[in-house]
């Protein structure tokens, strides 16, 4: 099975085997959000452990 490419360019895997994210809401609407917010949204997010597993799946194949 190949690696799912858009996959490999929207995660990220940590050494320990955890999956990152980017977080949401940094598009478009930011000026009623805060500073706060919106710095908030520039860091990786983990994944949830269900979901984490299916990307797996797909960049390991």
């Amino acid at each position: 099975m190949k690696t799912r490419k858009s996959i490999v360019k929207r995660f990220k895997i940590t050494k320990t085997g955890k999956v990152l994210r980017r977080a949401t809401g940094q598009d478009h609407y930011r000026a009623k959000k805060s500073g706060n917010k919106i710095r908030a949204t520039r860091k990786w997010v983990h994944v949830s452990k269900p979901l984490a597993k299916k990307i797996k799946k797909l960049l390991h194949g």
